[in-house]
């Protein structure tokens, strides 16, 4: 199985920064895509911003030219940049992945999720 393990969430001023990381781990044999979903009390998941493994991106409309998705396909990573940040980003945010893993020597498909960071944008 792959596991995800987000880092980076914590407590923001208005107009502030944070970066948020989540690395992959296990027998991967290769990773498609990574992305960045957030959920805020009583809303359902929402994309905030994909990369694929050719580093194409993909932005929610609310988050396009204040974050950043990035990633290091060398240690499994993908980062969020997150600038100018508003109360509204306020969220649990969750990394998720798709590629390929071994097990028993022959490879699987895997959609994996972290367990969620929070990010709270409040003065």
């Amino acid at each position: 199985q792959v596991q995800l393990v987000e880092s980076g969430g914590g407590l923001v001023q208005p107009g502030g920064s944070l970066r948020l990381s989540c690395a992959a781990s296990g027998s991967i044999f290769s990773i498609n895509a990574m992305g960045w979903y957030r959920q805020a009390p009583g809303n359902q998941r929402e994309l905030v911003a994909t990369i694929t493994s050719g580093g194409i991106t993909n932005y929610a409309d609310s988050v396009k030219g204040r974050f950043t998705i990035s990633r290091d396909n060398a240690k499994n990573t993908v980062y969020l940049q997150m600038s100018s940040l508003k109360p509204e980003d306020t969220a649990v945010y969750y990394c998720n992945a798709d590629g390929d893993y071994y097990s028993d020597s022959e490879r699987h498909d895997f959609d994996s999720w972290g367990l969620g960071t929070q990010v709270t944008v409040s003065s």
